[in-house]
C-alpha cells in the first residue's frame, strides 16, 4: 500500500470511531469522576445537636401527643435534695403511641418512661427525678421523649433555684 492509502484509512477511521457528526456514540469526558470539594482549611464546624444525631424518623404510623405542662418549676430546694414531679400526657392522635426513649440532659436528671404502647385517647405519665446533690443556684434541665410523633421529639424542662449547702468546716 501507498502512503496516501493509509493516510485516508488511518482518518476515515478516526472520523467514525471518534464520534463524527454522522456518529451515534456519546462524547467521551475527561475526568468524568467529580469530588466533593474540600472544606476550608479555617471553616467552623457545624455546632453537634446529640438530640438532632440521634433523633431518627420513626416507622410505622405516626400519633401525636400533648402533656397538661411542658415546664415545671420546683422552686427552692437545698443542694442534696432529691424531688421528683410526674408529667401527665394524653395519646390525640388515632394510633397507639410508643415512647421509644426518655433520656435526660445529664444524670442528675432520670426520667421513666411506661414500656407499653398508649391507646389513642389513654393517658400516661413520665415521672422525673431530679438530684441537686453538686448542683447551686438556678438549675435547668431537659428531658428528651423521642416518640412514634411528629415531630419525634418532645422537650420537657424542669427548674429548680438550689441553696448552695453550708461549706464544710
Amino acid at each position: 500500500m501507498n502512503k496516501l492509502s493509509i493516510v485516508a484509512i488511518l482518518a476515515s477511521a478516526l472520523l467514525f470511531s471518534c464520534g463524527g457528526e454522522e456518529s451515534n456514540s456519546k462524547p467521551i469526558k475527561e475526568n468524568a469522576k467529580t469530588e466533593a470539594p474540600a472544606p476550608d482549611v479555617n471553616a467552623k464546624p457545624e455546632k453537634f445537636d446529640p438530640a438532632k444525631s440521634q433523633a431518627q424518623e420513626p416507622t410505622g404510623p405516626l400519633t401525636s401527643i400533648s402533656f397538661n405542662e411542658y415546664v415545671h418549676d420546683f422552686g427552692v430546694m437545698d443542694e442534696g435534695d432529691v424531688v421528683v414531679h410526674v408529667f401527665e400526657f394524653t395519646n390525640t392522635g388515632a394510633e397507639p403511641l410508643i415512647l421509644d426513649k426518655c433520656k435526660g440532659s445529664c444524670g442528675c436528671t432520670v426520667p421513666e418512661c411506661p414500656k407499653e404502647p398508649i391507646a389513642p385517647g389513654a393517658t400516661g405519665s413520665i415521672e422525673v427525678k431530679f438530684n441537686s446533690k453538686g448542683k447551686k443556684n438556678k438549675q435547668t434541665k431537659k428531658v428528651t421523649v423521642t416518640a412514634n410523633t411528629d415531630p419525634v421529639q418532645t422537650i420537657l424542662t424542669i427548674n429548680a433555684q438550689v441553696t448552695p449547702a453550708p461549706a464544710a468546716q
